[in-house]
């Protein structure tokens, strides 16, 4: 086992900024200490700019000391999930058809952070176009085990300290299980939050998200992006305060056991119903499939999560998948290879009742609303699982995906001394108050104080 994993919060940092007592050049360097001395072996990266990344942080410095910096995430260190498009980096998607490709230009989230003064650090690992086929990545708690995808490298670097904050997105799981297994805070918008223009995730559950070193190191960079460049053309990006929403506790949850729950260890399952217990405490009602029926009906539809997904997926991949085949199959896994043969063997009327299905399950889902103020789940099955080929178990993650709501796992549980996140979904388009909610959870769990709902 490595030394235990670090997590830098730039936000927590910026008061000694503003103060004189420390700087953003002097944050960075802490950061690259611990690249030199574990990149070697987690193998987050694949490329760096460091050079440019000492250049901007010091730029920050400056505007720090003289009280004029350009946001609040002014000087943080970013990683960038190679999927999304950087001009000065190559863009590779996991994919060796893509290896040094570049576009010349910045997606609208690094052009945002950009603009908000943060060093774009480099561009991590993700598996083969976003999906399932990993990189080289390992998990900083136990280098024999996964890190999660297909946002691999983002929550790799942020748990081994490489940097505050990494781009990641999701489709299935990949923002929200890779937090669970590298124990950081993941946070998957609802649809359409965050501008993916100049990021390769096409399709119509994907969303881009953020994985941090805390809660408002999550808020702060999401907002900071959003306050420059919206959200996915026809959405409102999301909404809410330049500063993390003060927490505040839920009137009730909904308790989710999702599909996943059966694969849970007796262990885990009773911390996380020691979780639920310390809620109930602070005053919170938890409801769940056995004394609500609205919730039984929501858990019977979301076992539909992970097949409606994979079909949608499928369909809404023949391109680019086709013309990548055409390009060089040799360079496709067999995985993507066996993908698109089942995705051409679909048909439109396939793909509609899919979509059906999904508005269905989220109508279903919103009815929830009427009665709570959010639902809670585990992140994932357990901790990461030993070995690098596969990305874990999804069961957890993709209901969220399914149903375009804000998500956000919380690094508050562990078994056998590795993380293991707390799930917290909302509904849509109402992000800033499952912010709100997470601090209120966080705290309770932790054993801070926090103001009733």
């Amino acid at each position: 086992m490595p030394s235990k994993p670090l997590r830098h919060s730039f936000i927590a940092a910026t008061p000694a900024f503003a103060a004189g007592r420390d700087t953003p050049r002097a944050f960075l360097e802490l950061c690259l200490e611990q690249i030199e001395a574990r990149e070697k072996d987690v193998l987050a990266f694949v490329e760096t700019a460091i050079p440019a990344a000492r250049s901007a942080a010091d730029a920050a410095t400056a505007r720090w000391r003289e009280n004029r910096q350009l946001s609040s995430i002014d000087g943080m260190p970013i990683g960038v999930k190679d999927v999304i498009e950087t001009a000065d980096m190559a863009t590779g998607k996991g994919s060796p058809l893509f290896t040094g490709w570049q576009s010349g230009w910045d997606s609208a989230s690094v052009k945002a952070l950009r603009e908000a003064g943060a060093l774009i650090l480099g561009k991590t690992v993700t598996t083969e176009f976003a999906a399932s086929v990993p990189g080289p990545t390992r998990n900083p708690h136990d280098l024999t085990r996964t890190p999660g995808g297909s946002s691999s490298g983002s929550a790799a670097g942020v748990a081994a300290g490489f940097f505050s904050a990494g781009l990641g997105t999701q489709v299935v799981g990949s923002i929200v299980r890779p937090s669970s297994f590298c124990g950081v805070y993941g946070y998957k918008p609802s649809l359409g939050g965050i501008n993916r223009g100049g990021s390769h995730d096409y399709m119509s559950q994907s969303c881009q998200g953020v994985l941090a070193a805390s809660l408002a190191d999550v808020w702060q960079t999401a907002i900071e992006i959003v306050a420059r460049t919206g959200g996915d053309p026809g959405y409102p990006g999301i909404v809410g305060p330049m500063t993390l929403p003060e927490a505040k506790a839920p009137r009730r949850l909904v308790f989710l056991e999702t599909p996943g729950w059966g694969a849970v260890s007796a262990p885990l399952k009773a911390a996380f119903e020691g979780t639920l217990a310390r809620l109930r405490a602070a005053g919170i009602e938890i409801v769940g499939r056995a004394n609500a029926a609205e919730v039984a009906e929501v858990e019977a539809a979301i076992c539909e999560a992970l097949p409606v997904t994979r079909d949608i997926n499928g369909w809404e991949s023949i391109w680019p998948l086709n013309i990548y085949s055409e390009r060089d199959a040799s360079k496709l896994s067999p995985q993507m290879r066996d993908r698109l043969k089942e995705s051409l063997a679909m048909r439109p009327d396939d793909y509609r009742r899919c979509l059906a299905r999904r508005a269905a399950i989220r109508a279903l889902y919103a009815r929830l609303a009427e009665g709570a103020d959010g639902c809670i789940a585990l992140s994932a099955t357990g901790p990461a699982p030993v070995g690098l080929l596969s990305t874990g178990d999804p069961s957890f993650a993709v209901p969220g995906s399914l149903l375009g709501v804000p998500a956000l796992s919380l690094p508050l549980l562990s078994e056998g001394g590795l993380p293991v996140g707390v799930q917290l979904l909302g509904f849509e388009q109402q992000d800033a108050a499952l912010f709100a909610i997470a601090g209120a959870v966080e705290r309770i769990v932790t054993g801070e104080a926090v103001a009733g709902g």
